[in-house]
């Protein structure tokens, strides 16, 4: 008998060890993709890290396949960071909740709505930007909102400068019975980002003042390189088929969602119910469809994570239940 046990013991010992030695290589190889270093006790750590986050990423395609979700996630740059970290580094620390007694745009009515539509493939977006580790979300999703506006208004598309408002915009507002400032790589509000631009005069070309993801010590606009003016900004409805109609009509809405459960997130149409609705990441919605696969109709969202992350640096988000929190603070400009 006390073979036997001897047997079944070394047995998931090997086991072990070849599971062991499948994530170190899976961890090599993540640090050789991504160009990550480390030192001899820093590697330990991480390696620890990304082994959590390997059953965090497993447990997560579970739930999607069980809720019947096209979802899936996988290993990307993230994989060797804590909640806590990405949190710290990605998301926005000036979490957004909409002014429910601020204007909101008129509705658009629209005779003949498309399926699917996406101003991305129209020429009214830019390629897919990195914020790195800095909190800059807030001005991605305004440049994004304001380039798309300023090719509709029939300029040429032209990239804008993040780092101008990282480094320069301050504004504040009282916002729920707070002061709210923009802080450069420590969070900021799109709505301030659009006050600052309209008493600017408008904002740098992202050629002129290029992105460098840390928070300037000074200010380096030059009102002979502004790349677009704006006139003013609204809210829009939270209502997902009006605005589905404002985006036909007025091209990509910038928006805030709650963006903590997308840490992984590879591809198809996000459905994830642990999505919570706490609004810490700026993005841009660009267009809409409906997956053939679950007949989902899905919005399509342009990140700011770099273009290895999720669809090419976008990702497809359920429409109509207004998941994340993404229809609770939708923003948009005009020229």
């Amino acid at each position: 008998m006390k073979y036997i046990v001897a047997f079944a013991l070394l047995c998931v010992a090997l086991v072990a060890a070849k599971s062991i030695s499948t994530e170190q290589s899976q961890f090599r190889a993540f640090q050789t993709k991504y160009n990550k270093q480390y030192t001899n006790e820093e590697f330990t750590y991480r390696f620890g890290v990304f082994k959590n986050n390997l059953k965090v990423i497993r447990n997560m395609n579970l739930k999607s396949k069980a809720q019947k979700s096209t979802a899936t996630f996988d290993v990307n740059a993230f994989a060797d960071l804590t909640v806590d970290e990405f949190k710290k580094y990605y998301l926005n620390s000036v979490v957004a909740e909409r002014d429910m007694n601020a204007p909101v745009a008129a509705d658009v009515h629209v005779d003949a709505m498309p399926t699917n539509y996406d101003w991305a493939t129209l020429g009214a977006v830019t390629p897919v930007k990195n914020q790195g580790q800095c909190g800059s979300c807030w001005s991605f999703s305004a440049t994004g909102n304001i380039e798309g506006a300023w090719f509709l208004a029939g300029n040429n598309l032209t990239g804008l400068s993040e780092q101008n408002l990282v480094d320069c915009d301050h504004e504040c507002m009282q916002y729920l019975g707070d002061h709210v400032c923009d802080q450069g790589c420590n969070g900021g509000l799109q709505p301030n980002a659009y006050e600052y631009i309209l008493k600017n005069g408008g904002i740098d070309t992202e050629e002129s003042y290029p992105y460098t993801g840390v928070t300037g010590t000074t200010c380096n606009f030059d009102a002979s390189n502004i790349g677009a003016k704006i006139s003013s900004w609204t809210y829009v409805s939270s209502n997902e088929t009006t605005m589905a109609s404002y985006l036909y009509a007025n091209g990509p809405l910038a928006i805030a969602a709650d963006a903590l459960t997308w840490q992984y997130y590879s591809g198809g149409v996000f459905d994830f119910k642990e999505c919570g609705s706490v609004l810490d990441h700026g993005i841009l919605i660009t267009g809409f469809g409906v997956d053939t696969t679950n007949n989902e109709p899905y919005w399509i969202v342009k990140n700011s994570w770099g273009a290895d992350w999720g669809e090419s640096g976008y990702m497809r988000i359920i429409r109509g239940k207004g998941l994340c929190g993404l229809n609770t603070f939708v923003t948009a400009t005009q020229i």
